[in-house]
């Protein structure tokens, strides 16, 4: 769980998405091999009901295709390139499944899943992210997040012994997720926030509370040194190696 971690996880948000495409196996590969403790990755469903890993609402920007995620079957989605447009060295990389993600990396490394059905709040992606889990019996190196407080909460429902992260949107718009409200509406361990919204104030509030804060996405040398001096229990990183080394210097 959570508390069995360091002090700052490191999150490979994406997976090792500076060095290879992000959320395909190849950056999850990359970023275990970089020793990230935690993997952070996207999910959304195919238009006929499979979990598929990917960030955006459409393929356009990852992939070789073009088109809403929801609109394609996962036949179709795998066809796509999913590497090329980083490297042509990844050219064979696909968009995963949140099957094939469990099976390369099993239960040996915290994941971090966002639910990402933004412009489908109601659909079924809490429950089938859900079957997933208990199809592979992982329910014990885990985080569910989102920004979409009706996701994590019927999430929690089919899986309570989960741990919950609730993602704040940046600056005013995220406002009632960094204040009590947003606890009553979710019941997170962890806070996650923006990194231009952190203070020491609000890290020692959530704290205070029994809770994580964790903080996305730091890419630079002196924020991770900042962060990390500020005890935050987590960063979101593109650059596992680069924050690995700033954190190792202080221990």
């Amino acid at each position: 769980m959570l508390q069995q971690h360091p002090q700052t996880i490191i999150f490979a948000h994406r997976g090792a998405s500076a060095y290879a495409p992000e959320n395909t196996l190849a950056a999850f590969h990359l970023a275990v091999q970089q020793n990230a403790d935690a993997i952070e990755l996207d999910t959304k469903l195919s238009r006929d009901g499979h979990v598929v890993v990917i960030h955006d609402r459409t393929v356009d920007r990852t992939t070789s295709g073009t088109g809403q995620v929801n609109d394609m079957t996962l036949s179709e989605l795998q066809e796509l390139d999913a590497g090329s447009h980083f490297n042509a060295t990844f050219k064979d990389e696909h968009i995963p499944t949140l099957d094939e993600v469990f099976s390369l990396l099993g239960e040996y490394i915290l994941i971090n899943i966002e639910l990402t059905n933004y412009d489908s709040i109601y659909d079924d992606l809490p429950y089938k992210v859900a079957q997933v889990v208990e199809l592979h019996k992982f329910k014990h190196n885990l985080l569910f997040s989102s920004f979409n407080p009706i996701a994590l909460r019927r999430i929690h429902r089919r899986l309570p012994e989960v741990p919950l992260g609730l993602l704040a949107l940046q600056g005013r718009k995220g406002w009632w997720a960094r204040n009590p409200l947003g606890k009553i509406l979710v019941p997170y361990q962890a806070l996650h926030i923006e990194l231009g919204d952190t203070s020491s104030s609000l890290i020692k509030w959530v704290q205070n509370s029994g809770k994580r804060i964790h903080v996305y996405t730091v890419n630079n040398a002196e924020d991770i040194a900042q962060l990390y001096k500020l005890h935050v229990d987590g960063i979101f990183t593109d650059d596992v190696p680069l924050a690995r080394n700033v954190i190792t210097n202080f221990q």
